[in-house]
């Protein structure tokens, strides 16, 4: 999860669900879906998991398959069984069984969603129509942003990043329906051509809403040239990355000199947010060239850019014309998927997504025991244990900055399973009549609670993820590692595999979201949280260098030809799993002083199994065009090379499968940083 403009978060992003039984110990690590046809010195994903891919197809309603997404089908069952069961159960009102109930309900009410049709957006397109001028407009696009459509730029409440302990205001990008603002500008073939399909697919949309094809098309041309434009004035990917250009507090002064087309006050006020005396603008740039925009964008045009904005939001919640025409562009032809996913899987998805704290109440009644997270933690203490003896024997870091380290190393909060203070959901009204109404139901609460945090200070007890996420994160501004109840699930975390199998997948989850507090990112912010220097310079030149050798080695590894890694967008997650996997081995090394050496298993050491564990984590197939989207959009790279590329680097890994200098899985120089 990441909000650039709100808050630095760093995630594992495995963006799915997990099953709540026990797995085996005879299958904790599956040997039959290695390939030892291939050395394990040569390719370790193709040794450990080539068997499975040999095997595998990705099914049609994917376009990425792996040994989550298996687990993920038996979570979205047992979340299944708790919604359907709540649908049949007459709730005590504003209840979380009567939240989940009712809005799982009217998601699955098909025939009430296709005689809406476009019907729900009736009062939007009234609104958008009767725009004069750029007054107009500017209240408008409050208006819009309150109900939850994102046109032109985000704005939300989020921790200052130089005073973690308040929350400010944020501004930031924003305004585009494709993924990123590379997307608009590349000049590449397949670039163009995406661009081609995108202006079909607003022609289709416009189509359905009434228009003729060739006011159809006409209406497409113009929300491309005006995205077009926002896009051109964006930062790139990986320029957002980082924390410090992202920082621009303006004071309200300031900002009328910035922008003097654009009344902040009156946008503010329109949204409802208490008076404040600055602004954090994530991207000065781009707010400029908005202000040139309101005026010189005419409102006719503006009247049909926020049309489109309002449809391709609300697409996924309408009738079926329009959700197969989203589904055709977005996942279909980006992705590479074939078909939708089943309606209730979808709805399963939607309510986690709308009131996941109350479904996910319900969740960890089933999938989460204190078993769980009392070993989890005991988990969490010897990582934390192997990172300060770790940074204690760094050899090029400095006393000064080591002790600053070692300060932020043991501030760190840590959050396990599930929210233990939640917030809840009082004045939240949902009910079975439309899943549309509900969904912007939804929107609008959460967007009014995230508003009344401006000026307030940072509850740190909130967390970023529901329960049956099967992922983790760490947050820079509270400067805490925190872990759903999703992902303390087989294959990650598997109370009955042995410690190496265990060490080797949570353990180098743990240390990755250790890590983040020290990637390229996360470093720049200290123990309290705020975004603040605690570096000498030679220190942090030093880093800066041993960073880069992550970066020129991931940036040449080729997913397809002409299409490789971008080393710099990536960087601060292959930090982490470079960090991570280090530190869960030192800690798994650390586990076993004063204690027979265990036996071996399968044919394997325990070393052996360390490694292999984390490897079949990473089992996965994707389609062509996912694997292209996930380079030019994703901080993470590709499932083969979060293995091949962090072991290369480790001499623990080379001397456990007897790897010899020369061996393509044996880097001439390794890259070390913790």
């Amino acid at each position: 999860m990441s909000k650039f403009s709100i808050r630095f978060v760093t995630a594992l992003t495995i963006l799915v669900s997990v099953y709540s039984s026990a797995t085996a110990q005879t299958i904790a690590f599956d040997t039959t879906r290695m390939d030892t046809s291939v050395e394990a010195c040569t390719d370790f994903f193709q040794y450990a998991n080539g068997g499975w891919v040999k095997k595998t197809e990705i099914p049609a309603a994917y376009s990425r398959w792996g040994s989550f997404n298996i687990l993920a089908e038996n979570n979205n069952n047992a979340l299944k069984g708790i919604l359907e069961a709540n649908t049949k159960t007459k709730a005590a009102p504003d209840s979380s069984e009567q939240l989940i109930g009712d809005f799982y309900a009217s998601c699955m009410d098909e025939a009430a969603i296709e005689k809406a049709g476009a019907e729900p957006l009736k009062s939007y397109f009234i609104q958008i129509d009767k725009l004069k001028d750029t007054k107009d407009l500017q209240r408008q696009i409050g208006m819009m942003h309150s109900m939850g459509i994102s046109v032109l730029f985000g704005f939300g409440a989020g921790a200052d990043a130089k005073n973690s302990s308040m929350n400010i205001a944020n501004a930031s990008q924003g305004g585009l329906s494709l993924p990123n603002r590379d997307f608009y500008t590349k000049t590449d073939a397949k670039s163009v051509e995406t661009r081609a399909k995108f202006v079909e697919y607003m022609t289709n949309m416009f189509k359905l809403l009434g228009d003729d094809a060739d006011k159809a098309a006409m209406n497409a041309k113009t929300v491309m040239a005006i995205q077009t434009r926002l896009a051109s004035a964006s930062k790139a990917p990986v320029e957002l990355r980082d924390p410090q250009k992202r920082y621009n507090k303006r004071t309200l002064a300031q900002l009328s000199e910035m922008t003097p087309n654009f009344s902040w006050t009156e946008y503010m006020q329109t949204r409802g947010v208490a008076p404040v005396t600055e602004i954090n603008i994530g991207q000065p740039d781009f707010f400029t060239e908005v202000n040139k925009m309101m005026t010189d964008v005419s409102v006719s045009d503006w009247k049909t850019y926020l049309r489109w904005m309002t449809i391709n939001s609300a697409a996924t919640r309408l009738s079926k014309a329009f959700v197969d025409e989203n589904f055709n562009f977005y996942s279909k032809y980006l992705t590479g998927t074939k078909e939708q996913q089943p309606r209730w899987r979808r709805c399963v998805g939607a309510t986690d997504q709308a009131v996941g704290e109350a479904l996910g109440a319900e969740y960890v009644k089933k999938a989460f025991t204190p078993a769980a997270q009392k070993r989890m933690g005991e988990l969490i203490d010897n990582l934390f244990a192997a990172y300060r003896e770790r940074l204690a024997q760094l050899d090029w870091m400095t006393p000064e900055t080591r002790q600053k380290a070692l300060a932020k190393l043991n501030t760190y909060q840590r959050k396990i399973g599930f929210n233990t203070n939640p917030r809840g959901y009082a004045g939240l009204k949902i009910d079975r009549k439309s899943f549309f109404e509900n969904s912007r139901s939804v929107a609008q609460f959460e967007i009014a609670r995230n508003l009344k945090d401006v000026g307030q200070k940072v509850d740190k007890t909130r967390w970023g993820m529901t329960p049956p996420t099967v992922n983790a994160y760490y947050n820079a501004s509270y400067n805490e590692i925190v872990f759903p109840a999703g992902i303390l699930q087989p294959p990650f975390f598997n109370q009955n595999a042995d410690d190496p199998i265990n060490y080797g997948a949570i353990g180098a989850v743990i240390g990755h979201e250790i890590t983040h507090g020290f990637d390229d990112s996360g470093s720049q912010f200290d123990a309290e949280g705020n975004l603040k220097s605690w570096w000498t310079p030679e220190d942090r030149k030093r880093f800066e260098e041993k960073a880069d050798c992550v970066a020129n080695q991931f940036s040449g590894y080729q997913i397809q030809e002409g299409l490789n890694i971008n080393g710099k967008l990536t960087l601060g997650e292959n930090i982490a799993d470079l960090g991570g996997l280090t530190m869960a081995y030192n800690a798994y090394q650390k586990s076993l002083e004063g204690k027979p050496r265990p036996a071996n298993i399968d044919g394997f050491t325990p070393e052996q199994r360390f490694f292999l564990g984390y490897a079949q984590v990473w089992s996965t197939k994707a389609t062509q065009e996912f694997e292209r989207q996930q380079v030019l959009t994703d901080s993470h790279s590709n499932a083969r090379y979060r293995v091949n590329g962090p072991l290369s680097n480790l001499p623990q890994f080379a001397e456990a499968f007897s790897c010899k200098q020369g061996n393509k899985m044996v880097r001439a120089d390794f890259c070390k940083i913790w």
